[in-house]
This record gives C-alpha cells, sequence and structure tokens, in this order.
C-alpha cells in the first residue's frame, strides 16, 4: 500500500529568504492602505499575485514599483509590529523554527524618525514576535545595489553596531544587473570584520558570474537565490566544496520570469552537486505563496522524496544563524517527521 505523503508544514525548517515588506499578507496592505488614504494599484488589489516578469529593465521597474508601493503603507511602529508579528505567525504555520528576515532600514527611516530610530523599531518588533510566538528570529541588514556604496558602507556599521540585538547578517538585494559586486566589497569587508554573515544576491537575473563576483569579491557565506550557478559545473563544485547555501525561491524565480514553469528552476541540479540549499519564499506578497510551498514544487514539480525534503529541511538549518541549540532541536524535529 503506497504511503501518504508526510504534510511537508509539519516539517521543521529555517526560512532564510524573506523580504520584510514582501512578507506582508494581502489582507493587511488592503487595511494600511485604506488607514492611510492609499491609492494601492491594481495589480496589488486583486484576489490573485500580480502578473510579473523582470527579465527585462520594464518589468524589473514595475516589481520595484508595485514594491514601493506596499512599503508606502507602512508608516508607523505599530505598523511594522503587526507586519513581523504576521510574518512570524504565517512562518509557524508553514513549519518554520527559525526565520531571518531581511531589511533595508533606509527605506523606512524617513517616516520613523531616521535611520537609527527605524533599525530599532524594526528590532523592537522582532524581539516582540519572537517572544510572543515562540519563533526564533533575527534580522539581515540588506544595502540596495542600486544605491552609492558609500551607503553600503553606512549601514554595514550600522547593522555591526546592533549585531548584539538580533543581526546576523549583511546582504545585496536589487537590480544584479546594476551596481558591480566589487563595488561593495568594503561594506563587506566592515560587516564581516564585525562577525555578521555575508549574504548578498546573486544569480538570480543574471548568470553564473554574478554568484562568482558573490564568492570572489564579498567572500559570500550564503546567496540569495544563486539557482544560475547550475549553469556551470565548475561554479557548482565550488559552492559544494565550500559549503556555501544557496537561498533558492522556486516560486519567485518562476514569477519573475527566470524560468518558464516550476519543474524548469534547476533544484536537482544544485541538489545533486552537493550544493546546499535552503528554500524561501522571497515575497509572498508578490507571488503568492509561503514557504511550505516552496518544498511542494520541490515534491510536486521535481519529485523529492520525504527523505530529499528532510534534507533540504537540514541544509536549511545548517546554513541559518541560529543557535547550536536551536539548530539541534530543529534537526531532530526533522528526524521525527521522517521517522
Amino acid at each position: 500500500m503506497e504511503r501518504v505523503p508526510r504534510d511537508v508544514r509539519q516539517l521543521p525548517k529555517a526560512h532564510l529568504h524573506l523580504h520584510f515588506t514582501g512578507s506582508m499578507r494581502p489582507t493587511t496592505l488592503l487595511e494600511l492602505a485604506d488607514k492611510y488614504g492609499v491609492r494601492l494599484p491594481d495589480a496589488l488589489t486583486g484576489a490573485e499575485p500580480p502578473k510579473l516578469r523582470a527579465t527585462d529593465e520594464r518589468g524589473w521597474f514595475r516589481f520595484q514599483r508595485l514594491y514601493d508601493a506596499a512599503r508606502s503603507c507602512l508608516r508607523a511602529p505599530e505598523d511594522i509590529r503587526r507586519l513581523v508579528r504576521e510574518a512570524a505567525e504565517e512562518d509557524i504555520a508553514d513549519g518554520s523554527g527559525w526565520l531571518e528576515i531581511q531589511v533595508d532600514p533606509t527605506s523606512y527611516a524617513p517616516r520613523l524618525g531616521g535611520l537609527i530610530a527605524a533599525m530599532e523599531v524594526i528590532l523592537d518588533a522582532v524581539d516582540s514576535a519572537s517572544r510572543e510566538t515562540g519563533l526564533g528570529m533575527r534580522v539581515l541588514v540588506a544595502a540596495n545595489r542600486m544605491k552609492h556604496p558609500l551607503d553600503a558602507r553606512t549601514l554595514a556599521r550600522l547593522a555591526v553596531r546592533y549585531a548584539d540585538r538580533g543581526i546576523v547578517g549583511f546582504g545585496l538585494s536589487n537590480d544584479e544587473r546594476r551596481g558591480m559586486a566589487r563595488d561593495f566589497d568594503r561594506a563587506f569587508h566592515i560587516a564581516r570584520e564585525g562577525g555578521l554573515l555575508s549574504a548578498p544576491h546573486g544569480g538570480e537575473l543574471t548568470g553564473p558570474a554574478s554568484v562568482r563576483d558573490c564568492l570572489d569579491d564579498l567572500d559570500a557565506t550564503r546567496i540569495g537565490h544563486g539557482v544560475r550557478a547550475a549553469e556551470d559545473p565548475r561554479l557548482l563544485k565550488r559552492l559544494a566544496d565550500r559549503q556555501v547555501t544557496c537561498e533558492v525561491c522556486p516560486a519567485s524565480n518562476v514569477a519573475l520570469g527566470v524560468y518558464e514553469k516550476p519543474e524548469d528552476v534547476p533544484l536537482r541540479t544544485l541538489f545533486e552537486a552537493g550544493v546546499p540549499m535552503a528554500l524561501g519564499a522571497d515575497d509572498p506578497l508578490l507571488f503568492g505563496s509561503r514557504l511550505a510551498a516552496q518544498y511542494d514544487i520541490a515534491r510536486r514539480h521535481h519529485d523529492f522524496s520525504d527523505a530529499e525534503l528532510a534534507e533540504l529541511a537540514r541544509q536549511s538549518v545548517r546554513g541559518s544563524a541560529a543557535p547550536v541549540d536551536v539548530k539541534e532541536k530543529l534537526l531532530s524535529g526533522i528526524d521525527e517527521w521522517l521517522a
């Protein structure tokens, strides 16, 4: 008799690639827009996630415009607290025992009283949500590669300053077709010297070269996305040898047109090359699916067995900045799920 597949929502896992505004519930966005009298683009008010494509400049611009419209509805500390609390609740429902949420505090600073005030509001919100829900939560501060590298250095110093308040890593996001990785090497040096892990985006909208740049110029310990490394066997071997975790977001890759269909995302290629992966939801608000759905894609479109899904979950835990006791608890929970 064929066994019923185990529920992926019950599988303990870590979530390492979730953007701040992009984690918002669609219903929350509509309520906040109403509260502040913000007229949202039609693409954000429908029952379905917006139709996106970012493989050309215009598509990426439209994606950013929707993201900015959503972010403009986060105006007060209580909005930030609500967003973080709800992100934690959604993650727990999907089996996450550890969440590293990614934020560029610069974007929220004008409405929250400046950069330092914004950082404190965000960290307080994360601390409260973690205590109230029981979910282990930390923050990854991400610089914007569309801005000047000096801005990134300022953010790196700020991130290091608050490392004892829950910041565990430093990233680099936005359109990787702009701004060379090496332009941000000083910022990443500051972050690494301060004990933060290096987790820039690469290998999403551009090919394997951008992943190599993240390794060579920013000494990445994790790569945001990294899927395009699948096009270069030598690069895959390098990622596997160094055990650099790729934060792979299958639904996002398809929504943005990086791959046509879920089965085109090279999960198997990375997995079989020994590259550790941490499946992530990226921006559920815009892509319409959360963490467990990414494991579902691995099962349904790539024939990952329950044992292989468990290994993906282990890789997410190992690639996280969680304390040893949290990792051990999650890893034993994964074994129990499989037993």
